[in-house]
């Protein structure tokens, strides 16, 4: 027996599919065998599993379960829920060897896919192409693991609640605050915080829904903060929250209905953590704002950008020991009191409780910051055959230029009034832009930059790709 999956859903940080299309039951059960296998021969034993609201979460589980099982991995089924609880599972049990959430993210409602933790780490990138090798020669061991379901919401929600130790009550007492869980999977875990939380706060769609009947979710785009930016104005309310999918990205929008987008949220983060833990090592991706770096090197810390991507930061994080670190697309990973994972609903806690400490409104955090004029992030269409050819052509070509050029996931070239980034996505035929200077007209120059160098690769920023 073997098994061999469509090759696009083998991607650089998950697996993820259409279902009907792309991925079925059998693909499932295969991840089980293979994960499974892989995982015994490196001498472990128990793998959590869980999953998020889409319709085809629970049929993919249950043939999950059975490859893991019938490889002789022993799963403890956590149920439905947020990402971040799987990765709780996985990180605070000392029997737990691995995890897998089945989740589509923030994908449209037909997508779905897995998300995997191998002994305490990221399981992505050559980890996933083994994964595939191991199916297409069914290298499976054989075996018969005992299954066992595991209720962790509450002891996962005490957990969240430590995000506010130290801080007095009464300065928490007061703050009001809208929450948008999207009909995602963090629905009945915000519920659940929430009820204990101090201050007011208001809910929007906890109701878990895979149709997704209210807005997309997905916190990193404007359109779907509509309905919180709404609350929070009628309301009066202090600031907003939202989730993705499945909860391990956060979006944010301050008492004026502004959105705070990642890289400003680590802005906040960082002042607060830096006040206790000086000198400390903060990792953004690429894409964030040269305001984080300065403000990070401003409050004593130290900046180190890296790669896009959740899973090659959390390495990044343990190799650095890094306390704090973020991602425009709204993962926040924190390790000084936390396990180092992209928790929203916990990054939603430590948003109160930076507020708090530092004496500041969030709104006031948010209008404390520079006015920096950026562009969205672009993302057009590029062959697949293509796209990193065409990166290294510009990194050679600006090999000798005068501005200061970091190439440590793509090209990100620093001039006098901002800065412009060209890189290839790891998981799409797609190349990204972004731009951010002091004006418009600065801005305006640096896009000019990117599509010279764009037009001597042949290349021009056509169409613009989806996520």
């Amino acid at each position: 027996m073997s098994h061999s999956f469509d090759p696009t859903i083998l991607r650089e940080y998950d697996i993820r599919g259409i279902i009907g299309e792309t991925l079925e039951a059998d693909d499932a059960r295969a991840i089980g065998r293979s994960f499974g296998s892989m995982l015994a021969r490196a001498g472990g034993k128990t793998v959590a599993v869980a999953y998020d609201g889409r319709v085809s979460s629970p049929m993919l589980e249950h043939a999950l379960v059975e490859g893991l099982t019938a490889s002789g991995c022993d799963v403890v089924r956590i149920g439905m829920g947020p990402t971040p609880m799987l990765y709780y599972a996985e990180a605070s049990a000392e029997q737990v060897d691995g995890g897998i959430q089945i989740t589509g993210s923030h994908n449209p409602a037909n997508y779905n896919g897995f998300k995997m933790v191998f002994q305490g780490r990221p399981f992505f990138g050559a980890d996933i192409q083994d994964l595939g090798g191991v199916a297409a020669a069914g290298d499976w061991l054989d075996g018969s693991g005992a299954v066992t379901d595991k209720a962790i919401m509450g002891e996962y929600i005490d957990r969240l609640l430590t995000g506010l130790d130290g801080i007095d009550a009464g300065m928490l007492d007061g703050l009001r605050i809208g929450w948008d869980a999207g009909n995602g999977a963090a629905g009945p875990a915000l519920e659940a915080l929430v009820a204990r939380l101090p201050g007011e706060h208001h809910l929007l769609f906890t109701e878990v829904d895979g149709h997704f009947p209210n807005h997309h979710p997905d916190p990193t785009v404007e359109a779907n903060l509509a309905d919180l930016k709404t609350l929070v104005a009628e309301k009066n309310l202090d600031f907003g929250v939202a989730f993705d999918g499945d909860g391990d990205r956060i979006g944010a929008i301050d008492g004026e209905g502004r959105v705070i987008w990642g890289d400003q949220l680590l802005m906040i983060y960082a002042e607060d953590l830096l006040g206790r833990l000086p000198s400390a090592t903060i990792i953004a991706d690429v894409k964030a704002s040269l305001a984080l770096f300065d403000h990070v090197t401003k409050h004593g810390g130290e900046p180190l950008m890296w790669k896009t991507g959740h899973s090659l930061i959390k390495s990044k994080m343990k190799e650095t020991g890094s306390p704090l670190a973020g991602e425009m697309s709204g993962h926040v990973f924190f390790a000084d009191t936390y396990y180092g994972f992209d928790d929203a609903l916990y990054a939603g806690v430590r948003l109160m409780a930076a507020s708090a400490r530092l004496g500041k409104s969030v709104t006031q955090l948010r209008g404390e910051m520079p006015a920096m004029v950026n562009t969205p992030e672009m993302r057009f269409q590029v062959d697949e055959a293509r796209k990193f050819a065409a990166i290294d052509e510009v990194k050679q070509r600006l090999s000798s230029s005068d501005g200061q050029v970091n190439d440590t996931d793509g090209v990100r070239v620093t001039t006098d009034d901002g800065w412009w980034l060209l890189r290839a996505s790891n998981t799409q035929d797609v190349l990204v832009a972004r731009a951010e200077g002091d004006s418009e007209a600065a801005v305006a120059r640096l896009m000019a930059q990117i599509d010279e160098q764009l037009a001597l690769s042949g290349l021009e920023r056509g169409e613009q790709a989806g996520h």
